[in-house]
Parts: structure tokens; sequence; C-alpha cells
């Protein structure tokens, strides 16, 4: 599974405080996901920074 992170970021950090190994912040202050699959040791916890994000601003690839 992998994961994008839409417009609606609003640079809070949730995703990433609960998933660092998928979620980092980029220059621009938003997040963003990586670009290879979420490895399977991750996948619990990107699922749930997905399902925290106050803006639902990260969805299913």
């Amino acid at each position: 599974m992998k994961y994008v992170v839409n417009e609606n970021c609003i640079g809070c950090g949730l995703c990433v405080n609960i998933c660092p190994e998928v979620f980092t912040m980029a220059d621009t202050g938003k997040s963003v996901a990586i670009e290879s699959e979420v490895p399977v040791e991750h996948s619990e916890e990107a699922a749930n920074a997905a399902h925290s994000c106050p803006v639902d601003a990260i969805e299913e690839a």
C-alpha cells in the first residue's frame, strides 16, 4: 500500500509524529509520504496516521 498527502494538508505534523518512517515534513511545511510501498512492519502506524489526519489530507494511492 502507498499513501499520498493531498493539498488539504495544514502541516500539523501529526502523521510525522505517528509514523515518521512513512511521513516527513517537506521544505514547504507540508507533509509528504514516501514514494515507495509502505513497509509491512509500519503499515499499522501508517494507517493510524492517515485516519488521524484532522483534515483528511492522507489518501491511499
